[in-house]
This record gives structure tokens, sequence and C-alpha cells, in this order.
């Protein structure tokens, strides 16, 4: 039996419910056609709610505390980067494949000339480098591909890819940084960028993904291939015209758009308001002004939905391109498509903004769609999985044995459209103080209609009846009415499978 095609598709910072098909009033016809055409995953989680420890969980099949990269600014290891799925399907007769952000870190050992994604580093590597990276035959990188004025797009030299060709446009910086308008009313990182949509990173990974598949549907090899849109990541810079296609007037916003912190775990309002034990002045401004967003009002929320409405939109224009890429390469019906993101985003939700340890639905929960061959039509999956699935998902896929180490399971009985049934789906974090200036351990578990988030250093946390409570309104922990539940939820994440990396590596910024 021909072993299939493999193509996953993510985005950054992309909230579960922004699709079209969640009943959200937001335009995806292409991810909604792609949801309908196979199964969609609606429990599904991230093991980690920021980027790094995200993408390398997706990568290695492992948990944070097991592959090591337990926040970001934290590398993961080469050698257990390349024992990903990318390392061993290289070696098993697929070619391979990254396009776009990857944000596995900054290790100077991950090649002969350095880090590709590091900054100082990506200076030294010869203009046609194009792989390998942490197992991955062939890659076209980013760095970062979202900007602010202290993380700006790197001007050649430095760089890859991506950074070459977008310098290549006379006035791109400039024009990006330009606000067309209307006003935002001051509306926190919002504004509507006067870069054509031909100029953007969304339009630059779509195309290298189709030149992939071209190039790729003349061999006689399988591939799989991570093609990785850095949207709709924070700033809320959508270029024209898609900034257009949504206004404030239209959307929905957050139905619980004012701070409860009252009702919260200590750590809620300390994470807002304590100093951040930053290594060096940029990355204290960064953390309080790039990481954190204050109170927004109705009309600015609306103007920040709008904007993060248009960036999805955009990406899910680029989805319709690829799968047509498929079509016209003649391999569609031999390929398993796969689309989800790392993490998702607050978006207002309790009154908070983009990212932090508040594990509410709209960050934890992510969307997960498949399609291709053996992937049931139509079929939606409420068991709690998780992106941690991703790795035996694609080895299951294509015929080859699970490394026995993984921490995650395959996806595809459920995908097939098969009964199995999956208890929990866990998530982990080992907050430092220098992201909001207080440490914390902590540990979640999401079942199909529950959730708990503990924090290992204070006993403190927060649990919520999903069935009962879908906002996220009452926090039930301590409550002796439900005892029972917080035992069972508790239980299940002292289960947690596999070991731990016994030396964890150090926190370390990119230059």
């Amino acid at each position: 039996m021909k072993r299939p095609n493999i193509l996953i598709i993510t985005s950054d910072q992309h909230r579960y419910d922004c699709f079209g098909h969640m009943g959200r009033k937001i335009r995806t016809p292409h991810l909604d056609a792609l949801a309908a055409s196979g199964t969609r995953f609606e429990a599904a989680i991230t093991p980690n709610v920021v980027c790094q420890p995200a993408r390398a969980s997706i990568l290695t099949g492992l948990l944070p505390l097991t592959h090591g990269v337990y926040d970001n600014q934290v590398s993961l290891d080469p050698k257990i980067g390349e024992a990903g799925w990318a390392g061993v399907m290289s070696k098993s007769g697929y070619k391979t494949g990254f396009i776009g952000k990857a944000h596995f870190g900054h290790d100077s050992a991950a090649t002969h000339w350095g880090n590709p994604e590091s900054r100082p580093e990506s200076a030294k590597f010869p203009a046609d480098w194009a792989g390998p990276y942490m197992g991955f035959e062939h890659s076209e990188l980013m760095i970062l591909g979202h900007w602010h004025d202290l993380l700006p797009c790197e001007e050649p030299p430095r760089g890859q890819q991506f950074e070459r060709w977008f310098w290549s446009h006379p006035n791109a910086w400039e024009m990006w940084k330009q606000d067309l308008g209307p006003s935002t009313g001051g509306a926190a990182q919002t504004w509507y960028s006067a870069l054509p949509d031909i100029w953007h990173s969304t339009t630059w990974v779509t195309d290298r993904t189709r030149a992939f598949i071209e190039a790729q549907s003349k061999a006689t090899e399988p591939f799989v291939l991570w093609a990785s849109y850095p949207d709709p990541h924070h700033p809320f810079d959508c270029p024209e015209p898609w900034s257009r296609v949504h206004r404030a007037s239209e959307v929905d916003i957050s139905r619980s758009h004012k701070r409860d912190l009252e009702r919260r775990p200590w750590w809620h309002e300390a994470t807002l308001t304590h100093e951040p034990a930053a290594q060096n002045h940029t990355q204290l401004v960064l953390r309080k002004e790039y990481s954190r967003i204050q109170p927004q009002t109705d009309a600015q929320l609306a103007e920040m939905t709008a904007n993060y409405y248009n960036m999805i939109a955009f990406i899910d224009h680029g989805v319709g391109r690829i799968m047509d890429a498929l079509q016209q390469a003649g391999i569609s019906d031999e390929t398993i498509v796969l689309f989800t993101t790392d993490h998702g985003e607050l978006l207002g939700d309790h009154g908070l903004y983009l990212k932090g340890p508040t594990h509410y639905e709209g960050l934890l929960r992510i969307g997960l769609i498949a399609k291709g061959p053996g992937i049931a039509i139509g079929n939606t999956v409420a068991e709690p999985v998780s992106t941690l699935d991703i790795a035996p998902s694609i080895y299951d896929w294509a015929g080859m044995p699970l490394p026995g180490d993984l921490q995650g399971s395959s996806l595809r009985t459920l995908a097939a459209g098969r009964d199995e049934s999956r208890d929990c789906a866990l998530n982990e974090w080992s907050l430092q103080p220098t992201r909001t200036g207080v440490g914390l351990e902590l540990r979640t578990v999401r079942t199909k209609h529950a959730k708990l988030t503990i924090d290992l250093t204070s006993g403190a946390g927060e649990m919520y009846n999903l069935r009962e409570d879908p906002g996220e309104m009452d926090n039930l922990f301590g409550d002796a009415g439900y005892s029972a539940m917080q035992k069972d939820l508790n239980d299940m994440i002292r289960a947690r499978p596999g070991g731990y990396l016994e030396n964890l590596p150090k926190q370390i910024p990119d230059a």
C-alpha cells in the first residue's frame, strides 16, 4: 500500500472558536470546507500555552518537562529535536520539509553555522542554505515573523529565506508600520498596515508551500511537510486589502470581557502587576509593553477582534490556495492534511488578552482538523486530545511503529470515525519570573466536561465544570460539593505518563 503524503498547516495563536463552522462571525470558507470534508476534534488542547514549548511538543510527541522546553526563550536540544518525527521520517523514505515560523529556539549546536533562528548567528549562514534543521531535510525559515520596534524584521545579512525575500521589496518595512486607518481609537497593538498582501509573510508561506507541493508531485517518495504561518499572533497588523474584510461594527466580541480577578487564584492578578525579572532592558520592555495589554473598551476590543479575524481570513485564503495546489498536482486524494495551531488567544476573555498563565478555553483549547485517506468525512470527535498526539498519528498514518517514549496517542482510530475513549489531555508549564515576575509550576488537565489547573508550588488552583459553566465563571476549586471531581482530576495530573528531563536548559533570550 502506498504511504500517504502528510501536510501539517499551523497558524500561531489561533483561538479554537475562530472558525466559521464554530459559530463566530468570522469568514473562513476554506477551513470550513476542510472541516466538512474531514474530521474535527472539538476538545483538542495544547500541551503548553506559549509558542516554543507547544511547537517542541508537536515535533517530538513529548510533554514540555520531558523535551525540556518549559517556556519561551528555552531552546530545544537539537539531539531531542532531531529524534522527533521529522528526523525519523527523513530516514524512512519520506521527504521532510519545514516552511515558515519554526520557533524551536537558538541553540548554536543546531547546524554547522549555528542556529538559523538566532538573530546574530543567522548572518553566518550561506545564501543557499535550506537545511537540514531539527530533522527536517528541507527548511525555509523566518525569524519570528511578527514584529515590534524591539523585535524588528532582521535585515540581510541577518535573517533567513523569508527576510531576504521581504527586504527585496522597496520600502516594505516602512509600509508595514504605516497605519492607513480608520483610527482604531487606541486599540492596543492594532492598526491597518499599508503593507500589501503580496509582500506579507502569509503570502510567502503559502507560495513556498505550493512550490514544495509542485516539486514533490514529480517525486517518487512521499513527503511530510510542516507549513507554519506566524499569524494571527499579535500585533494585530493585517495588511491591505484583508484588513477590510471584517469591520469592528460587525464582529462579536468576548462575552466575558470584564476582569473578574476576585474569582480567580492569586496568580491571575500577580502576573499582571508584578515586575518581570527580565535579564535585560529590552526584555523588560517587551514583557511589560508587548506581552501585556491593559483593559480595552468595547470599541477598542471590537477593533482588535476585527483585525484578528482579518488575519485569520487571510490565512484561510492561503489554505484554500494550498488545497488547490494539492488538487492541481493530482495528489489531493493521497495526502493527509492537518490544520491546527500552537495555542489560542484570550482576546478579551475575562478582561485578558494575548496569552499567559490563565488557562481559559480561549487560550488552552485549539482547532484541530484532519482530512485525507482513511479519515471520516463530516466527523466530529468529542474526546479530549492534544497536539501532543500529532507525532504518533504521523507514524501511524505512515505505517511505521511508534517510538516507545511518546507521551501522546495516535488520532488515527478517532479520525477514522471509530470509537475510542480518552480520559483527558494534559498541559504543563514551568513559568519563570522573567516573564511576569512570578514563578509558577502549573499543571492542567482537561476532560470532556471539566478542567483543573493547579500550581504545585503554592497549592492554589482553579477548576471548572465546563458542561454547566462553559464561560468558566465559577471557580469550583476547594468547593466541598465538588471534592470528588477535584480528586479525580488531580489523580489524572499525577498519572502523567513518562519521565522528566533531569537537567533542564537555561532560559536565555536571543540577542
